[in-house]
């Protein structure tokens, strides 16, 4: 598998996954600052010019759920048996992708919903309130005994965690979030993430 990231963003969770899976990978790092994911050949390889992608024997696939879902059935013990409690997860997976992460986003993408500047800093203004509020419902959802749906690990935990490293530069106080912070905590000290921040994908 060729793993391709940029470093602090959500790729990472698909490393975080992999590496929780036992999964053999070869990073490629995409330098963002040198505009490489608007270029070929990694045009070629995603179109949509954003990480991950994750070139597997059967082809590439892109967008974090679906390559969660892919290590997923690699890794069966990442996912809950009980068909509920899947739901629970993919719950929390689907509101990252389409609340959390969009929030975050608007402090540096507002050109992907706007085209005046004005707009881009009412959007950046308006990040530290939408991201506490993601924290605030998540903290207050979930049981976090000590992972996000309990004693189980799954794929949630993974990508709950890179978001949450992104509170703090979208000026929210993580510690007003004390189950979350002590996710947090957990999170860090495994050996998945210890490997991805050995590696420079995260600090």
């Amino acid at each position: 598998m060729e793993l391709f990231y940029a470093p602090g963003t959500i790729s990472v969770v698909v490393a975080i996954a992999l590496e929780e899976a036992g999964i053999p990978y070869t990073p490629h790092l995409v330098d963002f600052a040198a505009g490489e994911q608007t270029k070929a050949p990694y045009l070629i390889l995603n179109p949509k010019g954003r990480v991950p992608a994750l070139v597997t024997p059967d082809g590439t696939l892109t967008e974090t759920g679906a390559i969660l879902d892919y290590i997923g059935t690699m890794a069966p013990d990442l996912i809950p048996t009980d068909p509920f409690h899947a739901g629970r997860m993919r719950e929390v997976m689907y509101y990252i992708a389409s609340t959390f992460h969009v929030a975050h986003a608007h402090k540096m993408r507002g050109s992907r919903w706007a085209d005046q500047e004005a707009s881009f800093a009412d959007m950046r203004a308006k990040v530290p309130q939408t991201v506490a509020a993601c924290c605030a419902y998540i903290e207050s959802t979930y049981s976090f005994e000590p992972w996000v749906l309990g004693s189980d690990f799954t794929l949630a935990d993974p990508y709950l965690y890179v978001v949450s490293t992104w509170g703090e530069g979208d000026g929210v106080d993580m510690t007003d979030y004390p189950k979350l912070s002590a996710f947090m905590a957990a999170m860090r000290a495994r050996p998945s993430v210890q490997a991805v921040i050995t590696k420079g994908m995260l600090t």
